[in-house]
């Protein structure tokens, strides 16, 4: 048990009334500690069909919670939860604000689908003496990723990182083909470089702070005249984090982790790993450093506005020329990132705003159509594009929604891309950045040539045998297939909530940054 506070003051226990105040008043560390609980569980039950219906009911409910904490903070504003009831900085506490909540949202609600979308994918591609094991790691990985959303505690974010990297190795090396493992391997060895980096930089700003809480982190070092341990600290950590981003040329680790993972693995860390780690990024510049020591002080914006840019360029240009379409997807992601870091790096609401729009519609357009190629790699055995010749023509619905997500891809109109893509092209020529807004424009025609070029493969080409003996994607896959894609369409129509959500949490992080 713990107890939290809400803006304002206004405290509440974990121990008192009756059990639905009870949950009520513990939802910040439910929502860590139900997949938590469940993943051994599923160790224990040692089936595969257990094992799943107890992760599927643990990230429904985890969902649940999510959402709740969603209209909690939108209502009384931040939630600080103080586990065991020792207050902060002695304890460990879980903020909950309008981010990490939006966050926590997203990223269940993601697991969530994805499990349901699951088991077609996993009986093809896992073997079944390793089911169990997958939904227990799963879940351990899900466990990670939402903490790093919700904890205030600086070592703490590097726990749940470890959590969430070493559930994610373990995942990826599930594949049956040997170059899983090796995958999964390098994947380990360079984000363990991440990591030490990262716990170095944890350890410089401990030595000079005595806390390990990020507020009172926040509050006790001085970024104007201080050390420069503090510049070397943050040094670590920016590295660390880019290694987690995936920012070109960090990104070595990414594009074999998901092309030889299995297929529901890839759709689950592709949408959230790699957001989640520029969540963490965004905590760091905007709660703890402050923007005026990193892009003031510190010539930061540009370089991440030179790193974003080149690797945008490149990992696009690399994705035009890539047979395997999961690797082609990849490169596409690395792309995405340099996205995302232009809108964290403008140092205003409008470009914060369009950061954290671009990691949630992005995680629905690159989820989603990892789910669309887990669903041919399940009927015609394969990831090569060469293998999908005319598959458009056999399996017209999981054609349709690569259609439709790579509109999304490209930032056609009304779809999710659009909006997040001109936030930022509108955010960037407020800062007078017009070689910037120019060059996103160009970089998009680059998007335009590897979605076509699958469009062209799947409805143009000739189909070989195999693939005209194919048949079209059991509803298991297609129906949250299509609950993600739908949601590509619908957020690039009804922008209120994930835009609004996102510019109220832009607002609340540079209102309070000193």
């Amino acid at each position: 048990m713990g107890r939290w506070t809400r803006a304002g003051g206004e405290e509440e226990k974990g121990k008192s009334g009756g059990i639905g105040k009870v949950i009520e008043a513990n939802l910040p560390v439910l929502l860590i500690v139900i997949p938590m609980i469940t993943a051994p569980l599923c160790v224990l039950a040692g089936r595969g069909r257990i094992a799943y219906a107890m992760s599927l009911l643990a990230s429904v409910l985890v969902f649940a919670i999510a959402v709740a904490l969603v209209i909690k903070v939108g209502d009384s504003g931040t939630i600080r939860y103080e586990l065991g009831g020792w207050e902060p900085p002695y304890g460990i506490e879980y903020v909950v604000d309008r981010l990490s909540s939006f966050m926590a949202m997203f990223v269940s609600a993601l697991g969530m689908i994805v499990l349901f979308y699951a088991p077609h994918s996993v009986n093809k591609e896992i073997q079944p003496s390793k089911h169990y094991l997958f939904y227990a790691t799963y879940l351990l990985c899900m466990t990670g990723l939402l903490g790093i959303c919700v904890t205030g505690d600086l070592f703490n974010v590097f726990v749940f990182l470890e959590i969430s990297s070493l559930s994610s190795y373990a995942l990826i090396s599930l594949g049956r083909t040997r170059r899983a493992p090796l995958s999964a391997l390098q994947y380990l060895i360079v984000g363990s470089i991440g990591a030490t980096f990262i716990l170095i930089g944890i350890g410089l700003l401990y030595q000079m702070t005595g806390t390990l809480n990020m507020a009172d982190i926040a509050s006790r070092i001085d970024t104007i005249d201080g050390p420069r341990t503090i510049m070397v600290a943050f040094a670590f950590l920016t590295v660390g984090l880019c290694v987690k981003m995936a920012v070109f040329p960090l990104h070595t680790w990414l594009p074999g982790a998901y092309t030889y993972a299995p297929s529901v693995v890839t759709c689950f860390i592709a949408a959230t790993a790699t957001k989640v780690s520029v969540y963490a990024f965004i905590r760091l510049v905007y709660g703890i450093m402050t923007p005026k020591f990193a892009f003031e002080l510190l010539p930061l914006d540009s370089a991440l506005m030179v790193f974003s840019l080149i690797g945008i360029f490149v990992a696009s240009t690399a994705a035009v020329f890539q047979d395997d379409v999961k690797r082609l997807l990849a490169y596409s992601s690395v792309a995405q990132i340099g996205y995302m870091l232009l809108g964290v790096s403008m140092s205003n609401i409008d470009g914060l705003t369009a950061g954290i729009v671009h990691m949630f519609n992005h995680a629905l357009i690159k989820g989603g159509l990892f789910m669309v190629a887990g669903c041919f790699i399940l009927r015609l055995g394969s990831s090569r594009l060469s293998d999908w010749a005319g598959a458009g023509r056999t399996m017209p619905w999981t054609g349709f929604a690569w259609a439709i997500g790579g509109l999304g891809l490209i930032g056609v109109p009304m779809t999710a891309g659009f909006i997040s893509k001109w936030l930022l092209l509108t955010a960037a020529m407020q800062n007078g950045w017009w070689p910037v807004a120019a060059l996103m424009l160009l970089s998009s025609l680059l998007a335009v040539a590897y979605v076509w070029k699958v469009v062209e493969t799947l409805y143009f080409s000739e189909p070989s045998d195999a693939v005209v003996a194919s048949t079209e994607a059991p509803a298991g896959m297609l129906i949250p297939t299509y609950a993600i894609i739908g949601c590509v369409v619908l957020f690039g129509i009804w922008t209120t909530y994930s835009a609004g959500l996102a510019a109220a949490a832009a607002a609340e992080l540079l209102g309070a940054t000193p």
